[in-house]
């Protein structure tokens, strides 16, 4: 209760600081819920990308939205909406005739058509008064409009195994079972960005020791971040991400890959410096850095970014045996850095903080003028206190071994009329190399077109890379990616795209070298304003091990996964939206088939004060292999994506209630029905009977 008590008294002096100040609410609020799905391929998420820090990217850049008048191409191609025609005519329209008086300008830019407009109008704004900005620094920051604090409640309403074994077993929770969750954040586009974060997880303990990184709860996160300071051009101290080139060797949250978006979301934004605000506990860098000036002159700018971090990760330390021939210089190792967050028993406390990891580096860039070309090099360093020993396995002969690793590349953008040409290069240590090269052409005002190689060696480590791949990182992987997207017009679109890859060293349940191939069909077609549908389909194709095979050796065959969505959006009246889906898939693997699919029906009501969204959704798959993916609605901040598997019935209803221009207030409870089953989950989540539910309570308080 001290700590509690504690902890509301320091809010409490937060919110004195800052002084509360009116605020109305600038646009209504989008779809967040559609505009999401136009870039993941809902339906299947079975890789690493971090969609709860990519939600959060997208929907900050709604809450904040992007001043058209000093955005730079790369801002603009971190919209995921814009080709590559419309963001060089726009910058020259600003060029020639100067700053945008209003967004209806926008009209009258060549290849900007309605639909366009009305896609990017809840990210963007124009302004034209500088007198804000020459305010001091201290004096924006109070008077800031986006200032809130957030205090989230999270209950599974079963108990889990974990709560409820004896108190002498290593697999008891030790913390109490709320979820707990609270944000400080003030922050203003292109200027400044203050806040931070703490979690508790689900039976994790809040608990008060400096000496061991604990400040009341489990996991706490702060920055402070300033852009555009004289020739600072970003600085910030704390938690953060560097995201440069092509994301081999540096990648931020905000990189959404394969998806129903198939032609801009091939191709990375160099964003640059970015604050940390995600609840993932891995993943970030603890530090400083800085994005400094250098030279700016009628050619272009300089710019050199500099970074150091310095921070503890989690991770099981081992002693070896006398026997083992152990190069590291040092009897203790550790198997593998944990990256789940998760501290609740005394095993996972016991591998809490145990490694220290340091990470320095820096990226030396030159932009022309024209903001047509932009050329760059990067080094990372990276040095942990203990040495990395995987267990030996054939597969993971190759990976990363040691105290110590460091990477350089080189990154390129060039941008031809409606052509821009962009990749990266870098090799690591281990004298491994990973590179990849593509192009986004516009080759008309309806047909977008995009096309990328990539080629990682099964030996490059890179510790922070994302770039595009199949594989969950940037290792053993070859691959050749299309994609297009046809709009005839307004009422149409069609988009696509084809992958081939092949993995040319052994991987995990794959004892020989491998191919396969993934492709996306999606089609859409508006009725009207109101009614809009889209079909899609996906199929993908990996070798692997044979489940069948009663030979001593693994021989590997095809594995093959189709899924199908049918989706339909109804929006009868402004205050009221339907959306019906359908998905399915079926997987044929040596010679086995299965398959699942999942009916859902959402309902949004929205009248005065009041939203509440909700969905009822059936679901049957034969096993987990044909899970199915949705993307739920969810209070503000929080991403719900998950997996229906088995035979069930599942509910959810978001209740949010805006108190005043201050206050607002969300209630979230979702329930999951399981038929012939006597249990849900395993080990220490494992919950007696076939119901899992939950509720989650939120409220933000704006200044």
């Amino acid at each position: 209760m001290q700590i509690i008590k504690a902890s509301f008294i320091s809010i409490f002096f937060i919110l004195v600081i800052f002084r509360a100040n009116a605020q109305t609410y600038p646009r209504k609020e989008i779809d967040i819920k559609q505009f999401v799905e136009d870039l993941f391929a809902v339906q299947d998420q079975d890789s690493d990308t971090n969609y709860e820090d990519l939600y959060e990217a997208l929907y900050q850049l709604y809450l904040e939205p992007l001043n058209l008048n000093k955005a730079t191409r790369e801002d603009l191609v971190q919209l995921f909406i814009l080709k590559e025609n419309q963001i060089t005519n726009l910058l020259n329209h600003i060029k020639k005739n100067g700053k945008l008086l209003s967004l209806y300008e926008l009209q009258s830019i060549d290849g900007f058509d309605l639909d366009t407009i009305y896609k990017i109008l809840p990210f963007v704004t124009v302004e034209t008064n500088e007198n804000a900005d020459n305010k001091p620094l201290l004096k924006r920051i109070f008077e800031e409009d986006n200032r809130y604090l957030l205090l989230r409640y999270q209950l599974q309403l079963q108990k889990e195994a974990g709560f409820t074994v004896p108190d002498s077993l290593s697999s008891r929770y030790l913390g109490s079972r709320p979820r707990l969750y609270t944000r400080f954040r003030t922050s203003h586009s292109k200027d400044f960005s203050l806040g931070f974060t703490m979690e508790k997880d689900e039976g994790e303990k809040l608990n008060w020791q400096p000496s061991k990184n604990y400040y009341g709860a489990d996991f706490f996160s702060y920055h402070a971040f300033f852009e555009n300071k004289g020739r600072f051009k970003q600085i910030v101290i704390g938690d953060y991400q560097v995201q440069v080139g092509q994301s081999i060797l540096l990648a931020a949250g905000f990189n959404v890959g394969k998806g129903a978006e198939t032609v801009q979301s091939i191709r990375r934004a160099n964003t640059g410096i970015r604050p940390f605000t995600s609840l993932l506990e891995a993943g970030f860098l603890r530090g400083g850095a800085i994005n400094y000036n250098l030279l700016k002159n009628k050619h272009g700018e300089l710019d050199i970014l500099a970074f150091g971090s310095l921070t503890k990760r989690d991770g099981n330390i081992n002693t070896p045996d006398s026997t083992d021939n152990d190069d590291t210089g040092s009897e203790l190792f550790v198997s593998s850095i944990q990256r789940t967050g998760f501290h609740r028993t005394q095993n996972e406390l016991d591998n809490r903080a145990t490694i220290r990891e340091g990470t320095f580096g820096g990226n030396l860039s030159f932009k022309n003028t024209s903001q047509t070309l932009q050329i760059g090099t990067t080094f990372v360093y990276n040095h942990f206190s203990v040495p990395l020993q995987r267990t030996p396995t054939t597969y993971n002969q190759f990976e990363f071994s040691g105290k110590t690793n460091y990477n350089a590349g080189f990154n390129y953008s060039y941008v031809f009329q409606n052509f821009n040409f962009f990749g990266e290069w870098a090799i690591s240590k281990s004298g491994g190399m990973g590179y990849n090269s593509g192009v986004i052409a516009s080759l008309s005002p309806q047909i977008s077109f995009a096309m990328q190689y990539r080629n990682f060696d099964k030996d490059f480590h890179s510790f922070y890379g994302s770039a595009l791949n199949e594989g969950s990182r940037d290792i053993n992987e070859q691959g050749m990616y299309w994609g297009i997207k046809v709009q005839p017009n307004r009422k149409i679109s069609l988009a696509a795209y084809y992958d081939k890859f092949r993995f040319p060293w052994l991987r995990f349940q794959t004892d020989a070298p491998s191919e396969g191939y993934e492709y996306l069909f999606r089609l859409s077609y508006a009725f009207s304003k109101k009614i809009s549908v889209f079909g899609q389909i996906r199929e993908e194709l990996k070798q692997q091990n044979s489940p069948n095979s009663t030979s001593p050796i693994d021989f590997i065959t095809d594995r093959k996964r189709r899924n199908y969505v049918l989706n339909l959006d109804y929006k009868a009246e402004k205050f009221i939206g339907f959306r019906s889906r359908v998905q399915y898939s079926n997987l044929n693997f040596g010679g086995q088939f299965s398959q699942g699919y999942a009916l859902m029906q959402d309902v949004d009501l929205n009248v005065g004060k009041w939203e509440l969204k909700t969905r009822w959704a059936l679901f049957d798959t034969d096993d987990f292999n044909n899970r199915q993916y949705a993307f739920e609605d969810d209070v503000l901040y929080s991403f719900s994506f998950p997996a229906y598997a088995g035979k069930g019935i599942r509910q959810y209803g978001v209740l949010e209630y805006k108190f005043s221009k201050k206050l607002t207030f969300w209630l979230r409870y979702a329930r999951t029905r399981l038929l012939d089953v006597d249990n849900i989950g395993s080990g220490s989540t494992e919950i007696q009977g076939n119901v899992s539910s939950e509720i989650r309570v939120q409220a933000r308080v704006k200044f």
